[in-house]
């Protein structure tokens, strides 16, 4: 006979992940809770454009900055050259959707510790150049030129 116990977890227990990190499961957890502010609306009704850009809102205006400031860029951009996009967070980050369907978002440096910022776009987004194109881009700084060429990806994006 060994002396080995089996073990047995609860129901709903917690074991901890070893794969992810601890900033990837605080994602995970801010996504979990997104979507269930989207199946249950805080104020009853259909949940609207006003409330996911309140949440995105104040999603930016609690990061550290330069982060703060470029995504407040990021967002007036989005707006301008395309207001058909909804804000709203996803995994916790500013994000703009089309009818339901992720088009792109911002994820701020210091969410998994990287040494810039992050502005992607998904699978919807319509950057198709060819078999190989980018849809993630670093952002370290906002200019003149990053803004215009930002507008243009936005632009061709929602196209």
């Amino acid at each position: 006979m060994t002396d080995e116990k089996a073990t047995t977890r609860r129901p709903g227990a917690r074991r901890s992940d070893p794969v992810l990190s601890d900033e990837e499961r605080a994602a995970v957890e801010e996504y979990r809770r997104e979507r269930g502010r989207a199946v249950r609306p805080a104020r009853g009704g259909k949940k609207d454009k006003a409330d996911g850009e309140a949440d995105v809102l104040a999603k930016i205006a609690r990061l550290d900055e330069p982060d703060r400031s470029m995504a407040e860029r990021v967002h007036a951009i989005v707006k301008a050259a395309a207001p058909e996009l909804s804000p709203r967070t996803w995994y916790g980050s500013p994000a703009y959707y089309r009818a339901g369907q992720l088009i792109c978002y911002f994820w701020e440096r210091a969410r998994f510790k990287t040494r810039y910022a992050t502005l992607g776009f998904s699978d919807k987004a319509h950057l198709d150049d060819g078999s190989l194109w980018p849809i993630v881009y670093a952002l370290t700084e906002m200019t003149p030129a990053v803004e215009a060429r930002i507008t243009v990806l936005v632009q061709k994006a929602v196209g």
